[in-house]
């Protein structure tokens, strides 16, 4: 699809009669960048640098509507038929252990996230799979959006991806997506305790023709099934989560109560700002200061 890509490109300029700089300067790239895409080498062009291409070329289009297969073909087989089918998916029910979906997930929230993948190989990488994903988000509000239906592990909540301020808006971007009509979010609570994916993500995709498929996926794998007995078991699998979970409104007061925490220990992170801390609780307990290396907390108090 690069391939493709790139032969239409050169084709377009060659029509216009443009030379790969003047093109370049038109998409704000450099003369090689424009070389590097017509020969399919390098990275793959970013979703702005094709709307930017498409819009310099005037191609109608063409360039912005191939672009998610050439960033798709990236990606291994399995991970392709999956973005493939969840394109076309009518309702798609996810369960979430460590992280929130992509389709939810704010831009310095997903830039947190895919910064430190072990695949990633520059910064022009980053910036199109950051594209990639936030271009998937659209088909949410489109005419033919989907039915979401998503369980976030506690874990979720209270793990501060980016930072205290990028968590506290990536847990309002859940309230509020939780406010459309066609987005249910639910919280599955620690105390739920051990279940069937514990530890992975599980998706089902209810496709157009009435069929499902299943996906469940790890930290650096992930598994397409497609054998109908099997996806059976993970839609029961994943309704049994949906059981175990918070009912909606409980959940929306978890991820609030969530948001007003603010992942707040995070802010404690020096050894000296650990140690004030524990000689303020100390001194207010009636404990001792703690003096250098050599004061020691009374055994019957817990260590700070």
């Amino acid at each position: 699809m690069a391939a493709l890509f790139g032969s239409r490109v050169r084709r377009l300029r060659t029509a216009a009669g443009l030379t790969q700089a003047e093109l370049g300067r038109m998409a704000h790239v450099v003369s090689t960048r424009i070389t590097q895409i017509e020969r399919a080498s390098g990275a793959r062009p970013t979703q702005e640098l094709a709307q930017a291409l498409d819009t310099a070329l005037v191609a109608d289009d063409l360039l912005v509507d191939l672009w998610p297969y050439v960033y798709r073909e990236a990606f291994p087989d399995w991970a392709q038929a999956f973005m493939t089918l969840s394109a076309r998916a009518r309702a798609i029910r996810q369960y979430v252990a460590h992280v929130v979906p992509g389709l939810l997930q704010t831009e310095p929230y997903a830039r947190a996230l895919l910064s430190v993948g072990r695949t990633l190989k520059s910064k022009e990488q980053l910036e199109e799979r950051l594209s990639a994903r936030m271009a998937r988000q659209t088909r949410l509000r489109g005419a033919d959006r989907p039915e979401l239906w998503v369980i976030l592990d506690e874990a979720v909540l209270r793990r501060p991806v980016g930072g205290p301020d990028v968590m506290r808006d990536q847990l309002a971007r859940l309230l509020a997506a939780a406010e459309e009509p066609h987005i249910t979010v639910q919280v599955l609570p620690f105390a739920h305790g051990e279940h069937d994916v514990l530890g992975g993500s599980l998706t089902v995709l209810d496709l157009p023709d009435g069929t499902e498929v299943g996906y469940t996926e790890g930290a650096h794998y992930g598994q397409l099934v497609e054998e109908p007995e099997e996806v059976r078991r993970f839609a029961v699998t994943y309704d049994h989560l949906r059981a175990a979970a918070l009912p909606p409104h409980m959940s929306l007061d978890t991820i609030r109560s969530a948001m007003e925490d603010n992942h707040h220990d995070a802010t404690v992170s020096s050894r000296s700002d650990r140690r004030r801390l524990a000689q303020k609780q100390l001194q207010q307990s009636g404990g001792r200061r703690l003096r250098g290396g050599g004061g020691r907390i009374p055994r019957s108090r817990p260590r700070p």
